[in-house]
């Protein structure tokens, strides 16, 4: 007997996408609805206990969740929105993941083939609109394109280097049928992206490594990327060199472990910014040299030789010259440098950094951790706030002032325990991205540090907190001022206050209105029992604290100025 072939499944576009998702292994998303994309979420109800949808109050929202929920997890995000406005809405968000290197996948509506071009309703080009921000982007007119496109679209955003993915449909290739099948992309020719190690980078690297007398490494974000820290644990033990984390490479590390020297930065600490120009070698671990970091490139490393480890060859050489550049997967890197270095003993040079600590300890951190002043320092907040998750919460903040004295003084034990916005810095940012984190790791709690600037540009997501029922923790800061911006015209400008105090409506009302338990804090003698009641709330909990008005962020490299030049005070 014949064997009976299989007949092909017939679907619409819709159900297409739906069924791609499925495929890779997507189980929620974050979305708005709309006209040009109202087919695709017909074809969501259908199956909606396989693939949870999030209804955000704004798009910009939407893509903020589903970086937070790539961040937390290493999964992709995913979004789903409409045309024209719906899909603008997401380009913020797109950026964002775009500098930052998070695998975001954002689906939008477009209106019919026929239309484009026309000005028809709701129409723009967001496929030109993005292309600068997208790793990869695309206009699908015909449903029988959609599997590929999806199965492309996920490959890419989630392979090397991660980045966002924008597939823009028509609405009559979501109506249109086609005979289904779905293969999951593993290849793209002339795509690589994840170059092989050459032994001879290793080999020159090691060289170096073995000759060191003060090295320091330079963890970035790329070392969570590849899951590399356990590589990165043997690679520090083994040789005994300190290493300093970028604001997205925080967690990386421990917080506590004895090669960890701290923040690389302009709010960074006094030791790896102040002894950078004193190491003979840099060793730069998935991180880009980006200008925060470096402040001026002429003073930066004066005396150093440069190891740069990356997965994306656009980064070696791009700010900083290498002198022994390695490409590839640091999953795959460290673990072949590790075998070539020799076991060393740095405990002179780590002491020099402790010395730095104290230094900064005895002229910064005592006073914002144990002020004498009645007014609330944001770091007591902060500190205060990790404790009581013995230091083992993930942190998500906005943009600004508190962004940086969380950074400082949050503590961590596991990785993948900070989500902020780095090279965009987009205030904004911090309460739709802690949805997405809480609803990446349930088990996990999430705190979230936001001003009362950044918290009303996105303060309607409180209705997705209200209506998803995440128990986000969220602790406003208010200081009632654009506090960094303050900052800088108090330092640089003559305190000449331009645009920057804010005059704040009654945040407890508007929590209260979205079905969230809310305190306010203005003294010192209430913070802990306040904080207390936040931990043991089962939902979401706003907590205000009201802070010092016209607090500053220290140290701080002032712009233009070389590391060295950091300021304590």
């Amino acid at each position: 007997m014949k064997e009976s072939k299989k007949q092909p499944v017939m679907m619409t576009g819709s159900q297409a996408v739906m069924e791609s998702l499925l495929n890779e292994g997507v189980d929620l998303m974050f979305g708005y609805p709309g006209g040009a994309i109202m087919p695709v979420y017909d074809a969501l109800y259908s199956i909606q206990d396989k693939l949870h949808h999030v209804l955000v109050r704004h798009e910009q929202g939407a893509v903020h969740a589903a970086q937070g929920y790539a961040r937390v997890t290493g999964k992709v995000g995913v979004c789903l929105v409409t045309s024209g406005p719906g899909a603008t809405n997401t380009v913020t968000g797109i950026a964002d993941a775009d500098i930052d290197s998070t695998p975001v996948v954002v689906i939008s509506g477009q209106v019919g083939s026929s239309l484009l071009g026309s000005d028809a309703f709701q129409e723009t080009d967001i496929v030109g609109i993005t292309q600068p921000v997208t790793k990869w982007n695309y206009q699908i007119t015909r449903a029988e394109e959609i599997p590929r496109a999806i199965a492309r679209a996920f490959y890419i955003a989630k392979s090397g280097r991660p980045g966002p993915v924008l597939l823009d449909i028509t609405k009559d290739a979501q109506f249109g049928m086609l005979e289904y099948t779905y293969e999951p992309v593993t290849s793209i020719r002339s795509y690589t992206p994840c170059p092989p190690v050459e032994p001879a980078q290793i080999e020159e690297a090691s060289k170096l490594i073995n000759l060191a007398k003060k090295p320091m490494a330079l963890v970035g974000q790329g070392v969570l990327i590849a899951g590399a820290e356990k590589e990165l644990l043997e690679f520090l033990e083994k040789t005994d060199i300190p290493a300093a984390q970028t604001l997205l490479g925080q967690s990386a590390l421990p917080s506590d472990h004895r090669l960890s020297i701290g923040r690389l930065g302009m709010h960074g600490n006094y030791g790896p910014n102040i002894k950078t120009n004193d190491c003979d070698l840099i060793i730069a671990l998935g991180m880009r040299f980006d200008d925060r970091v470096t402040a001026d490139t002429k003073n930066y490393a004066i005396k150093a030789k440069i190891i740069h480890m990356d997965i994306d060859p656009a980064e070696i050489n791009k700010i900083i010259h290498a002198d022994a550049p390695v490409l590839g997967n640091l999953k795959d890197s460290l673990p072949m440098l590790t075998a070539r270095v020799n076991k060393n003993d740095h405990s002179e040079w780590l002491e020099e950094f402790r010395a730095c600590d104290r230094i900064e300890n005895e002229r910064l951190i005592k006073r914002e951790l144990f002020p004498e002043k009645p007014e609330l320092k944001v770091a007591e907040v902060v500190r205060r706030v990790s404790e009581a998750y013995n230091d083992d919460a993930i942190m998500v903040t906005d943009v600004g002032q508190h962004q940086m004295t969380a950074w400082r003084y949050f503590r961590f034990k596991r990785s993948r325990s900070v989500v902020t916005s780095g090279g965009l810095g987009t205030m904004g940012f911090g309460l739709p991205a802690s949805i997405g984190a809480k609803l990446g790791k349930p088990d996990r709690p999430v705190c979230l540090f936001v001003g009362d600037g950044g918290f009303q540009m996105t303060i309607q997501e409180l209705g997705t907190i209200n209506q998803s029922k995440v128990p986000v923790k969220i602790i406003l800061i208010n200081n009632n001022f654009l506090g960094m911006v303050r900052q800088w015209q108090e330092l640089f400008f003559d305190y000449r206050y331009a645009s920057t105090e804010l005059i704040n409506p009654d945040f407890q009302t508007i929590a209260r209105g979205y079905n969230i338990p809310a305190i306010k804090v203005t003294e010192r003698k209430n913070l802990d029992k306040a904080i207390e009641k936040m931990v043991n709330s089962e939902g979401p909990f706003l907590l205000e604290v009201a802070v010092e008005k016209e607090g500053n962020v220290f140290p701080m490299v002032p712009a233009g100025a070389s590391v060295a030049d950091i300021r304590l005070e």
